[in-house]
């Protein structure tokens, strides 16, 4: 790709949504009662874009949709972004690139097949972000605008320590191979004219490693 520098980018994604337990969009099929919302929240443990190194950075994506995003059936798909405020101009720059599929990659694939939507705004942010050891818990915050956050699903069969996992799923939002999943503990949004507020749905965490140009 043309004036696309070498870059990589490897970290941990999480989303909390309107779903039922677990989420059909996993299994590449459509949400449930065929329309989900829900917040998607990523963290770049390490990343560079060219020179421009992307550590530690956090971003998160609002999105609402109706119908089937892996057939090309998704209907009024809506968008909302958030850039951490650490970031500088070029960091952010970056960021954009990849994250918005400009960079080749997977998210480049995944744009492909999912569509690109409506952006209906994109702003600066604090965003608190953090996934615990063991991945027991998981949170994303942007106070008075986005509440993110779930643990572990767990239940009488699941054994003590072990986590609820799908390996291969056909629907993995970031290409990564193996989902955890959650229980919503919150999913609030009251930004760029999305609101909404539920919990106790489905969540999972899955990590990424991308590179670029190209496909992974």
């Amino acid at each position: 790709m043309a004036n696309i520098p070498q870059w990589f980018a490897k970290g941990d994604w999480f989303d909390v949504c309107s779903c039922d337990i677990p989420c059909p969009c996993e299994f590449a099929q459509a949400p449930t009662n065929d329309r989900c919302f829900g917040v998607l929240a990523y963290h770049v443990r390490t990343g560079r874009y060219g020179e421009v190194a992307l550590d530690n950075l956090n971003l998160i994506l609002l999105a609402s949709f109706s119908g089937n995003l892996w057939t090309g059936q998704a209907r009024d798909l809506k968008m909302g972004l958030f850039m951490d405020s650490r970031a500088d101009d070029k960091q952010r720059e970056a960021m954009g690139m990849i994250f918005g599929g400009n960079a080749g990659g997977f998210p480049a694939w995944l744009s492909g097949v999912t569509g690109h939507g409506e952006m209906v705004g994109m702003e600066v942010a604090q965003i608190d972000f953090e996934v615990a050891d063991g991945l027991a818990q998981w949170h994303a915050d942007i106070a008075g605008k986005v509440g993110a956050a779930a643990a572990a699903l767990n239940g009488p069969t699941t054994p003590a320590g072990k986590r609820v996992q799908t390996l291969n799923p056909p629907g993995s939002e970031t290409g990564g191979t193996v989902a955890t999943w959650g229980k919503t503990l919150r999913n609030r949004v009251n930004a760029m004219g999305m609101k909404w507020d539920v919990e106790g749905k489905s969540s999972k965490h899955i990590p990424f490693d991308w590179s670029g140009p190209g496909k992974d």
